[in-house]
């Protein structure tokens, strides 16, 4: 069993290139489960290419803005009413219950549950909905007590990075974002 890693391919050339499928989950959560063999590849690799480069400022900059309604649109002139008022009720619920959902570690790094529900809500009412309903989703007692950990994607670019190994990206921010963006409201 120990040696199942659907998550690691190797392509067989000299030398050899791996491709590792990642998961955009905390890293604490899986790095006890990823075999050995795949952190060997990432450790013996000297160029490693991630889906985004989440270490590059562009990339988040990029990000954020595709996630923006078109011409100063609101969320309020394209949701339902009964949707959008739901959607503040919520909200203004989550941004109520945080303070309790942090963990002493995190308020022991000075994360404080203002600063970290505008870190993830911020701007909401700007935002296309197919990524309202994102944000809406990682806001969770759960998702919220592993805020400051990063997602294994991340992690893996910082270790690289700190490894100084070559780092580059295999997608666009706008390859992610137009097919989103594309998606009609009730597909959303």
């Amino acid at each position: 069993q120990s040696e199942l890693n659907s998550f690691l391919w190797t392509i067989k050339r000299d030398p050899p290139s791996y491709f590792f499928g990642t998961i955009h989950v905390p890293y604490t959560r899986v790095w006890d489960f990823i075999p050995e063999n795949s952190k060997k590849a990432f450790q013996q690799s000297h160029t490693v290419y991630f889906e985004l480069d989440l270490t590059d400022p562009y990339t988040i900059s990029a990000l954020t803005s595709c996630q923006l309604l078109p011409r100063g649109e609101n969320l309020q002139d394209v949701l339902p009413r009964d949707i959008y008022r739901r959607l503040k009720r919520h909200l203004e619920y989550v941004k109520i219950m945080m303070p309790s959902w942090m963990t002493p570690d995190q308020r022991g790094k000075g994360l404080y549950a203002d600063y970290l529900f505008n870190a993830i809500a911020g701007n909401w009412e700007r935002k296309r909905p197919v990524w309202v309903m994102l944000m809406v989703n990682s806001l969770t007692e759960v998702d919220i007590k592993s805020r400051g950990v990063p997602v294994l994607d991340l992690y893996l670019a910082q270790e690289a990075e700190r490894l100084r190994k070559q780092t580059g990206a295999v997608e666009r921010v706008e390859e992610q974002c137009h097919p989103l963006n594309g998606l009609n409201f009730s597909q959303v």
